[in-house]
């Protein structure tokens, strides 16, 4: 619109005639928005309101009496406040560029009576420190020329050739130096070490792997080593096995063997010397009846009763010898003796009744039962073990 006006953002418009400003300022200020200027009757400028910068280099000496070279940069604005403004458009509206190079001289100024005051190593280490006083010192002064400081930064301080500073930092220097020097010392040392430690650790991992080659080896040995005696092994053990067998086998057969020959001839021979001595007990009972009979009858009667059993006597011990081992060595000659002695036993047997019969009543009280032998009677029959000719006597008690 035609007259109306608006300053940008960073800057400030002053607007001269017509009534005044704040404070009797010959113009009026307006900022962050627009106003309506009647032409000709009214006039305006623009004031920057943005960040601006002054460099300082100055030369200064310290409270030692050493020159210092110092460097630094001012960052500046003009203040936002109505105030600021009015001091500052007074003084640089014509000639705005004029703000860095006073800011720079009112700073120089102050940089160097500081520094005045300090010594290098407080200079020096202390650079904050100086800035801090610098600002501090400065901040009424540019106040009253409408600016205000956002920040100063030394940059560099440096004494030419004196070399004071390089001298004040050998010992530093020196120590670094000397730490770097025991670092590298140190990671020398680490790394001989190191290769040391990967050198044994080499050395032993070779010995290890051999060890585990050989232990391999002797084993792969050891398995072919069984692996051929396996079959001879193995022949050897069934061998041994099949005489085992075979020898198990034979004990079976003679316990068999042995267990046959018991039942064939040891049973047979038992039974048949039992029957014998049942005949005999049997026969001893009726010799003890036929006894007490002659005792109380005919001494004839028991003659003729004798007589009559002697050819069943000889029968009895003749079947005796039915089931005998017995073993004849002259064939049919032997026979007949075997056969005469039989007879020969049984007239000798009634022989041997007569007479004690005869001579036995009279003593029979005092002495006791009379004792009838019969020799040989049960001649040939074994006892039941098939060993050979066995005699066995029979006795008859007679009352």
């Amino acid at each position: 619109m035609f007259g109306y006006r608006v300053p940008a953002p960073d800057e400030a418009m002053l607007i001269s005639g017509g009534r005044r400003g704040l404070g009797g300022a010959p113009f009026r200020v307006v900022t962050g928005h627009g106003k309506f200027v009647l032409p000709i009757f009214r006039k305006t400028r623009f004031l920057t309101l943005s960040m601006c910068e002054a460099e300082v280099t100055e030369t200064c000496v310290t409270k030692q009496g050493i020159a210092l070279h110092v460097r630094a940069v001012i960052a500046f604005k003009v203040g936002n406040d109505t105030e600021s403004i009015v001091n500052a458009g007074q003084r640089f509206l014509s000639d705005q560029d004029q703000m860095s190079v006073l800011t720079g001289r009112i700073f120089a100024g102050h940089l160097r009576s500081i520094i005045g005051s300090m010594t290098v190593e407080e200079i020096v280490t202390e650079r904050q420190k100086l800035a801090a006083e610098v600002l501090e010192t400065s901040k009424t002064e540019m106040a009253k020329i409408g600016l205000i400081v956002d920040s100063l930064q030394i940059q560099s301080i440096d004494d030419g050739d004196v070399g004071y500073i390089d001298a004040m930092s050998a010992p530093h220097k020196a120590a670094i130096q000397r730490a770097a020097q025991v670092a590298q010392a140190q990671a020398t040392q680490a790394s001989v070490e190191a290769e040391q430690v990967a050198a044994r650790n080499q050395a032993e991992y070779a010995r290890q792997t051999a060890v585990v080659k050989a232990e391999y080896s002797a084993e792969v040995d050891r398995a072919q080593a069984q692996a051929a005696q396996a079959g001879p092994l193995a022949q050897a053990h069934a061998q041994q096995e099949v005489l085992l067998a075979q020898t198990e086998l034979a004990q079976r057969a003679a316990e068999l063997r042995q267990q046959q020959l018991v039942a064939e001839i040891v049973k047979p021979a038992q039974a048949e010397a039992e029957r014998i001595k049942v005949l005999a007990i049997a026969e001893a009972e009726r010799m003890k009846i036929q006894a007490e009979a002659a005792a109380s009858y005919d001494r004839v009667a028991l003659d003729r009763m004798l007589i009559d059993q002697l050819p069943l006597i000889v029968k009895e011990a003749a079947g005796g010898l039915a089931g005998a081992n017995v073993n004849v060595l002259n064939g049919a000659d032997g026979l007949g003796e075997i056969a005469a002695g039989l007879v020969g036993q049984g007239l000798t047997i009634l022989d041997s009744v007569r007479q004690n019969l005869g001579g036995g009543s009279g003593d029979r009280d005092s002495k006791g039962p009379a004792q009838l032998s019969l020799p040989g009677l049960l001649s040939g029959s074994g006892s039941g073990s098939g060993d050979g000719p066995s005699k066995r006597d029979g006795s008859v008690d007679i009352d």
